[in-house]
């Protein structure tokens, strides 16, 4: 089918601008870095409500309404550097005032081919995956908000440059969902 017949997408497959742009900061900041860093995790602060809630914060790092309007803040968070990262994600429910909640991982890719051949243990998984000639390594950025919307970065290291980040809003399922569930708690604010 011509690209001139493909059907518009729908308003869920559409990126939410202001999420996007979050994420693609976020991995801006985290290429600055360099590769081999340690896993982020980022409370997303809607930026209206901060500039109003926190006038002197908001002033100190620029903020100010007329640039508010429809954004969000990263705020870096501090994590138990011990415990795996998907275990500190599991342990986390933000509180309402936090809008939405981003990720930064490093991982090993390898190609589907691969799949039938990695050990069930995780140790020897992660050696496999170390040792395995066609692996590629990653630097993915996953954001969520409180209205379900998401969007992902993914950076590879072979080609390692802004042009080449690609963007979508479900890349990575799996740390989409271990993020929604830091959203969303039961009826006391538990899980």
């Amino acid at each position: 089918m011509p690209d001139s017949e493909l059907p518009d997408p729908t308003p869920a497959e559409l990126p939410d601008p202001a999420l996007a742009q979050a994420v693609l900061e976020i991995e801006a900041h985290a290429a600055q870095d360099g590769w081999d860093q340690k896993s982020r995790l980022y409370a997303l602060a809607d930026t209206a409500s901060l500039v109003a809630r926190e006038p002197a914060l908001a002033a100190a790092m620029g903020l100010d309404e007329s640039s508010a309007e429809g954004s969000f803040t990263p705020i870096e968070q501090e994590l138990d550097a011990g415990l795996p990262f998907e275990t500190v994600l599991a342990s986390i429910v933000w509180p309402e005032a936090v809008t939405g909640c981003a990720a930064v991982v490093e991982r090993l890719v390898l190609p589907p081919s691969a799949d039938g051949q990695i050990p069930d243990e995780p140790d020897a998984a992660h050696a496999f995956a170390q040792e395995h000639p066609d692996r590629q390594e990653v630097r993915i950025v996953a954001g969520v908000i409180r209205d379900g919307s998401t969007y992902c970065a993914l950076r590879l290291r072979a080609h390692d440059d802004e042009q080449s980040v690609v963007g979508g809003n479900d890349l990575v399922p799996e740390l989409v969902e271990l993020l929604r569930a830091t959203l969303e708690g039961d009826e006391e604010g538990n899980r």
